[in-house]
């Protein structure tokens, strides 16, 4: 097909006699309609060959368990349930930006949700490490947060994640992250959310851009067999303070326990204990032999979080804290164990003073994947602690993780 440039549709409009008005303006005409119509053809030709290479990745997560107990701050009731169903769609949408969709049905207060969890642009050609990344998205903070649940090796989220981050803390906003022209693996980045999920209670006028945090990661090979990844991650959360006023615990009393009520937070993603600034450092650790993880390998996991300034009505020095130790070890390429242990102290407002609320909980998994698209998981969980409700001494779930069709590849 012949293009604009090529001479049958190049005129030469100083040739035409000074007289020929009309003659012209009859040709500029049909120069203009001709010019147009190539253009729109060549659009219509890109556009065919764009859908022919549009590939997207589909992917379906299945997720169900059966669990012998409720428990504290679990988002898993008793019985027989659905997990995190997740339905992905991802696609680079042309050189220049990829695109990724994420709902999930979940249950929660026995009623089954559907949320969308990702829906998010991104960049893929800056320059010098530069990536921008726009829409709803999880946050990168920490080792586990910027994982979906799927990949974990244990039925639940620490307990510190679920009472801190809401077992992984999703949001819309914006994030600007750099890799490190160096050797080792060096990642920086900053971003900027909503924050609604992050609002603490008593907080009635809450600022439109409410969390903004800054994260760094470096990691390496320490040789053939080993490898290591830090992290340390900052959250400023504008709208994290809780405001509650001494008249509402004289003439409620402990009525207005529940966060989730005062705050009109009622789902089970949201941060239950929050505050202004939460620290989070992290590491982990993994061997396989001669490098080799498909056979057998071990990952150790371990992080500490903790939030301050958590009222601005009630003074004090009470920090939201906790941590995980974890340790998976995959035997063979079907069968892997793992143990982890996990505490948390937070402090819920009530009038002019706080509550402190304690959880330790130590688990054990052992997990049977015929494939990579398929893990069965047996997990004993013991609970000990006070101010919760459900703590349980003893909690057995069985669970599996069934994934249709293409995912993401998982993080170190």
């Amino acid at each position: 097909m012949p293009g604009v440039n090529s001479p049958a549709f190049s005129t030469d409009f100083n040739s035409l006699p000074s007289n020929s008005n009309t003659s012209r303006k009859s040709t500029r005409k049909r120069w203009s309609y001709s010019r147009i119509a190539t253009a729109l053809a060549l659009v219509a030709a890109s556009t065919a060959v764009q859908a022919e290479e549009f590939k997207p990745n589909f992917s379906l997560i299945l997720d169900g368990h059966y669990k012998s107990a409720n428990s504290a701050l679990s988002e898993y009731e008793k019985g027989f349930g659905l997990g995190h169903v997740e339905l992905g769609v991802s696609a680079a949408i042309d050189d220049l930006f990829y695109g990724k969709f994420t709902g999930v049905v979940h249950e929660h207060d026995n009623k089954t949700e559907f949320e969308t969890e990702e829906a998010f642009i991104q960049t893929l050609a800056l320059p010098g490490g530069l990536s921008v990344r726009a829409g709803r998205f999880l946050s990168d903070i920490g080792y586990l947060n910027g994982q979906h649940t799927h990949s974990d090796s244990f039925v639940e989220r620490p307990a510190a994640y679920r009472a801190m981050l809401g077992s992984h803390y999703y949001d819309d906003g914006v994030r600007l992250s750099y890799v490190m022209p160096t050797d080792t693996f060096w990642t920086i980045g900053t971003e900027a959310f909503g924050g609604d999920k992050m609002r603490a209670q008593g907080v009635a006028d809450p600022k439109s851009v409410g969390v903004y945090t800054a994260f760094t990661k470096i990691g390496g090979d320490f040789n053939e067999e080993n490898s290591w990844q830090l992290g340390l991650s900052y959250l400023r959360n504008d709208n994290g303070a809780s405001a509650t006023h001494h008249e509402e615990h004289d003439d409620h009393g402990h009525e207005e326990h529940g966060h989730e009520e005062e705050s009109g937070h009622n789902h089970s993603h949201d941060a239950k204990f929050t505050g202004k600034n939460t620290y989070i450092a992290d590491a982990v650790w993994k061997w396989a032999p001669d490098g080799n993880y498909k056979y057998q390998n071990l990952t150790l996991t371990g992080e500490y979080l903790q939030t301050t300034d958590i009222s601005d009505t009630i003074k004090g020095n009470e920090k939201n804290e906790g941590f995980y130790l974890s340790s998976v070890f995959q035997m063979t390429p079907q069968w892997a164990v793992g143990a982890r242990y996990g505490e948390f102290k937070g402090y819920e407002a009530h009038g002019d003073h706080f509550h402190e609320q304690k959880l330790k909980e130590s688990e054990f998994m052992v997990s049977w994947s015929h494939s990579h698209f398929s893990t069965v998981r047996l997990q004993y969980t013991r609970q000990t602690g006070d101010g919760f409700e459900n703590i349980k001494n003893d909690i057995v779930t069985l669970q599996y993780v069934m994934s249709l069709g293409a995912h993401d590849a998982h993080t170190f």
